[in-house]
């Protein structure tokens, strides 16, 4: 008798799905219950109310389904291989001609509907979502975007180096101040504004302008009520204060590395961000090569908890390697490349080596 490819992939694909949507939504109901306890220390600042805190940790939820969702992967994959084979399912499966090969394809093409969904979740969703709940609990807290610096944000434009004294929104900037250097990089003009208001294609309005220009016969000041102001700086790029880097969008991500760049900053940070971002839908593929070895282990009582046990542990382990590595990465000034792509690749080549030893068993 001869495997039906279709209804086994059928068959895994909906078991799978089944499984890792529970444990997803258990993972996001714990993490849930922990921002809920976390966010308590804001209660009663200003109008954080508790509709605000549970709105805010409803809009925290699509960030931890993204991290969380190559874990669950990993868990509900090697949840159901090991309950087929303690039920002798597997080994039916085998005796009816299932190869390793079809095993691993099978599973490829669930865990590639699930890379899918981390990168739109990552990329669309989770980003947007962020933005939006860091700055409801801003306004309800009445806080400022700030950079942990007692004189605000700080930015570099070319020749020019722009402080913020406070931004409670990233398209409202109070207490402004240019300092803008020449060629030979002297001091040449410091402008200062009571606010601003971005417009459109990085312009922006200032009011009650005061600039002193510093020349050859000495001191100039002028004085206007309003002037238009154009820089690279973007309420888009203050929004990257507000979120952290491996929580942006690829795109974000990629503008800002390259307007540092263009601006002679260090990258790496965001370099790092960047190339995680695009290479941790792969970790669900390789959470799933990870799993299948399990199934051809030898079945025992009490070894389908072991080895969910075992899952929840690798998880755990991947999550911390992943932003060791990271970190690691950037202190030593390793390629981002290499810095985000190592963790899914030592997991790959275990998942290899596991799958070596089982089979010449």
């Amino acid at each position: 008798m001869r495997v039906s490819v279709p209804t086994l992939n059928r068959y895994l694909a909906r078991e799978v799905v089944a499984a890792v949507g529970f444990i997803l939504m258990g993972f996001l109901g714990l993490f849930a219950f922990f921002d809920v306890l976390g966010e308590l220390r804001h209660l009663g600042q200003g109008n954080y109310d508790l509709r605000q805190l549970f709105l805010y940790v409803l809009l925290s939820t699509p960030t931890h389904a993204y991290e969380l969702l190559p874990v669950a992967v990993l868990i509900g994959t090697l949840y159901v291989l090991a309950h087929l084979a303690n039920n002798s399912e597997f080994t039916v499966m085998r005796a009816a001609g299932m190869s390793p090969g079809q095993a691993s394809g099978m599973l490829f093409r669930t865990g590639l509907a699930f890379a899918v969904a981390t990168f739109v979740i990552g990329e669309w969703v989770a980003p947007v979502a962020e933005e939006a709940a860091q700055q409801l609990r801003m306004r309800a807290v009445s806080a400022a975007i700030n950079q942990d610096l007692r004189s605000g944000l700080w930015f570099k434009d070319e020749r020019a180096f722009i402080n913020v004294r406070q931004a409670r929104e990233a398209s409202a900037l109070k207490g402004v101040r240019i300092y803008e250097f020449d060629a030979e990089f002297r001091l040449s003009h410091v402008t200062s504004a009571a606010g601003g208001e971005y417009l459109e294609q990085g312009a922006w309005r200032l009011r009650d302008v005061v600039q002193t220009r510093f020349t050859a016969e000495g001191l100039r000041t002028t004085r206007e009520p309003e002037r238009v102001w154009r820089t690279t700086v973007t309420p888009a790029l203050i929004n990257v204060l507000v979120v952290d880097p491996e929580r942006m969008s690829a795109w974000a991500l990629y503008r800002y590395a390259q307007h540092l760049a263009g601006n002679q900053q260090k990258t790496s940070r965001y370099e790092i961000a960047l190339w995680k971002k695009l290479l941790y839908p792969v970790a669900a593929l390789v959470m799933m090569a990870l799993a299948l070895p399990f199934a051809y282990m030898q079945a025992r009582a009490g070894m389908v908890g072991l080895k969910v046990f075992l899952g929840v542990m690798l998880g755990i382990f991947f999550h911390m390697l992943n932003g060791l590595f990271a970190h690691i990465g950037l202190l030593q000034d390793w390629p981002p490349f290499a810095a985000a792509a190592l963790p899914a690749a030592a997991f790959f080549l275990a998942a290899v080596l596991m799958m070596w030893l089982v089979e010449r068993r």
